[in-house]
Order: structure tokens, then sequence, then C-alpha cells
């Protein structure tokens, strides 16, 4: 995924429950809301997770906190179970593990619990990101890619 967003968002997805059945802020999203949800623009930080996942439950408070508290930002949270497919296309083989997109652009891909001070750190740094900067990188790094490839 790359490059400006241009597809609306389908509308929000359905909303993680927690174990009070209170909604939180994370929401789940699924193999067709994914594209969408990512290219949409602004921030979005995913959660890749199993209800079964002992590391990915005790990760869930900190991820659910910090996305009630930030709620310009798009916190989702894919449970590898059920979208298989999805998770064998990113390559996720270790759970919990987390990215972030910011306008489309994939810009971090971690296995591995974050402490909330970690993941607000994290936050803090993509929100100040120069994504024009990010661009330009990328670009010339895919012109040097496909010069080394002729």
């Amino acid at each position: 995924m790359s490059g400006a967003a241009t597809a609306p968002c389908l509308g929000l997805p359905e909303l993680v429950r927690g174990k009070d059945g209170d909604p939180m802020a994370a929401r789940a999203l699924t193999t067709e809301e994914f594209k969408d949800t990512v290219e949409k623009g602004g921030i979005v930080f995913i959660d890749w997770w199993a209800e079964w996942c002992g590391p990915c439950r005790a990760f869930a408070p900190v991820y659910d906190k910090v996305s009630e508290e930030n709620p310009d930002v798009t916190f989702a949270k894919i449970d590898t179970d059920k979208e298989q497919q999805l998770a064998q296309a990113f390559g996720i083989r270790s759970i919990p593990t987390l990215m972030i997109f910011r306008d489309g652009v994939p810009l971090f891909a971690q296995p591995g619990a974050l402490s909330r001070e970690d993941l607000e750190d994290l936050l803090r740094k993509v929100r100040a990101l120069d994504m024009d900067e990010v661009r330009r990188v990328l670009g010339e790094r895919q012109q040097a890619g496909e010069a080394t490839k002729a």
C-alpha cells in the first residue's frame, strides 16, 4: 500500500467489545475494509492479534487506552484467526504485531507488545513526520532499486 489515498472509507468497522461489553476506541478490521481504512488518509495503527495469545491480551489494555486518548487516529485490530489470508499476505508470523500507516504509506511493522510510554512515543514520532519528505525518500529508494534491476 502506498501513495495518496483516493478511495473513501466504507464506513466504521464493527466496534470491538471489551470483556464487560463496553465499546472500545479500537475497531475490528476485516480483509474487506483493510484497503479503504489504510488508504483513507491520516494515521492508522493496526494491532494484529488472536484471542488465544497471552501477550496479545496483555497488550490490549495499553493499545485500547492510547486509542481512547487519541480519537483523531484510527486504531484497528485484526484477528489473525479470522483474517488468515490477510495475515499471510502481510507475513504476520508473530503476534502481537503492530503496523502503522500514515496517508496510505506503511511506516512501521514490529512484533511484540509495547509499553504505554513506547506506544505514545511512537505515535508522537509518526505525527511529527514530514510525509512529503517520507514520500521523496521512498521514491528515491524505489528508483535506486529499479536501477539495480536494470
